[in-house]
Order: C-alpha cells, then structure tokens, then sequence
C-alpha cells in the first residue's frame, strides 16, 4: 500500500535537497579559502615597475627559444638564438618540464650546450606540457618563457 504524497512530504524532500546543496557550497568555500595562499606579493605597485623593467630587459636580448622533443632518442633540445638567428650560449639554464595542471610529474632535466643547441635527455609521456625555461646572458640579464608543448598527442582545438 502506497503512502500519499503530502505537502509536507514535498516541503521535506525540497529542504533536504537544497540543505544538502547548500551544506557542500559551504564546505568547498570554506576549503578554498583556508587554502589559498594570500598575496602574491606585498607592493603590487613596485611588482609592476620590476616587472615592467625585466620585460624590457628580457625584450632587448632578442632571444628565441624553439623546444624540439624526439621521442626516438627520448632527448628534448632548445634552440636558443638572438636576433640574427645565431645560437646563444647561456651563463646559466634552469628549465622545469611539467603538466599544466599539477606538479607531481615535474622534471628538472640537465642540459649540455653541443652543437650550439641545448640537449637533456628525456622520457615525456604523451599529453599537455609545459616547459618553464630561465636563463641568463653573460650580463647576468634574466630571461624567463614558458612554453606549452604537444607531445603524442593530438593537438585540442
């Protein structure tokens, strides 16, 4: 035997739904904002300026940075060249290769300058990646890019 559906049985179902709904909204906000780091920096201001100035800098040296992994050799290469397409040896190269959406499969490969090209060898699975190359010339001006990089995967879009 069935039981009616009442009013009140509506009025309940209807509580408990958006109660439930509202009791998780709460908990992910109260979540995001007890992880999130706070201020990036402590003058956006001066930020700026700094900013502004490296970019300068970074522009005046002209360089480019071509990424070419060879999945065969398992072996990243970067071209880096200046203005006149000239390879540019670097004082000092940190690069980081990692996913754009965590860092658990971030690699920090060693590179050797052969052949005026830049050399690692490296194991990439197939997917979204992005490489995070600093370096500095020989006047200790800093040059940063990130670069997004498509390897066995077809390209979204």
């Amino acid at each position: 035997m069935a039981r009616e559906l009442t009013g009140k049985h509506v009025l309940a179902i209807t509580v408990a739904a958006f109660g439930t709904i509202i009791a998780v909204n709460l908990v992910m906000a109260f979540k995001a904002v007890g992880t999130f780091p706070g201020l990036e920096v402590a003058n956006s201001y001066v930020a700026s300026q700094n900013f502004d100035r490296e970019r300068a800098a970074q522009t005046a040296l002209g360089w480019t940075v071509t990424p070419d992994y060879q999945a065969g050799a398992q072996e990243l290469v970067l071209t880096i060249t200046d203005r006149q397409g000239n390879p540019v040896q670097v004082r000092d190269l940190d690069v980081v290769i990692g996913r754009p959406t965590h860092v658990r499969q971030d690699l920090h490969p060693e590179f050797r300058f052969v052949d005026g090209t830049y050399r690692a060898p490296l194991a990439l699975e197939p997917g979204r990646w992005n490489i995070h190359v600093t370096a500095k010339a020989a006047d200790g001006t800093a040059f940063r890019q990130r670069i997004d990089h498509y390897h066995g995967a077809r390209v979204p879009g």
